[in-house]
This record gives C-alpha cells, structure tokens and sequence, in this order.
C-alpha cells in the first residue's frame, strides 16, 4: 500500500470531506496539528467555527492561519505529525478580500507542500459543479478556486472526493488505456 504524505480532500457542502480528513488525521498520528483558516465575521461563522472545535478533543494543537498559510504549514509540518488544513476555500476568499496576489500565494504554498517533512491533510470546496454565479466576483472566485484545486491536486500524491461522506480516490489514478480502431 502506498503511503501518501500529501494529501487533497475535496467535496461540496456538509460532503463529509473535513470529517473525513479528520478522522484519518486521528488514525494517523497522536500528534496532530489543525490549520484554520476561518475568520468569524458573523455569528453563523462563529458557530461553525464552534462545531468544529468542538469535534476535536485536546490533544489537537490548533493554529489560526487565515492569511499567511504557507508560512503556518512551513512552522507546523514535520516527521512526527501530521497538519490538518481546513479549509483550501475560505483561505482563498480571506487573501482575494485582502486584496493579495492569489496566485503568488498559492504558489508560496505549492513550495511549502512539495518540501514538507510529513504528512499534510489539506481541505477543499469543489465549487465548480453548481450554478454560474450571478456577480464578477462570484464568477472570479469560482475560477480561482478551481484553479486552487487544481494546483493543489498537482502538488499533492493523492486527491480524495468526498460526496455524502464516501470517498473516492482521484489520484493516483489507474491508468488510461485508450484503444483506437
């Protein structure tokens, strides 16, 4: 069995996937590090925020990163735990608010995955399969996020896609084999 030491967790809304992520983080390591990206700007963020914490007991350490998230991974990674970054989505929506480069920062973080000492656990919103947005910005958004994903995938060994709490393994991908003729 190959072992993946970074991995994308992909899904929709209430998918499953940060459950998911969470519950391999636990089977993986006692020692395990949770990134948040949230910010709570309103009182329905705060009670995810809350829900969310309360899934974890104490022997997560848990890092508040909504801007500077390869700097956190880069401090947080290491042989003997393993990060847990939750989510990819409202970390792209914190650094195009703050006016930031997306794609400089994304690039920073591809850095960061490709030469991380342990395991890495990334989450993500697949936001592409549903309605076109009706303002640019949604419409921007969308695009950055896919390219997000797609980015991520790149610099990850597995991509997982969670739909009503079943996964599905992406990559590694068996191989095409495509017969002409």
């Amino acid at each position: 069995m190959a072992v993946h030491r970074r991995v994308l967790v992909l899904g929709g809304a209430r998918s499953g996937k940060s459950r998911m992520a969470q519950q391999w983080a636990e089977a993986a390591s006692s020692t395990r590090v949770f990134i948040a990206t949230a910010q709570p700007f309103d009182e329905e963020m705060r009670e995810r925020i809350a829900h969310h914490r309360a899934t974890r007991d104490s022997s997560w350490l848990t890092k508040e990163a909504p801007l500077d998230l390869a700097e956190a991974v880069h401090l947080s990674v290491g042989p003997d735990r393993i990060v847990l970054v939750d989510c990819l989505t409202l970390w792209l929506s914190n650094i195009m608010l703050d006016g930031r480069d997306a794609d400089r920062e994304i690039g920073m973080l591809m850095d960061v995955l490709r030469t991380a000492e342990g395991p890495v656990l990334l989450v993500s919103n697949e936001v592409g399969q549903g309605i076109v947005p009706p303002t640019a910005l949604g419409r921007r958004f969308r695009d950055e996020q896919g390219r997000l994903n797609q980015r991520m995938a790149e610099a990850c060994d597995a991509v997982v896609f969670v739909a009503a709490g079943c996964p599905l393994l992406l990559k590694p991908a068996p191989p095409v084999n495509l017969h002409l003729g």
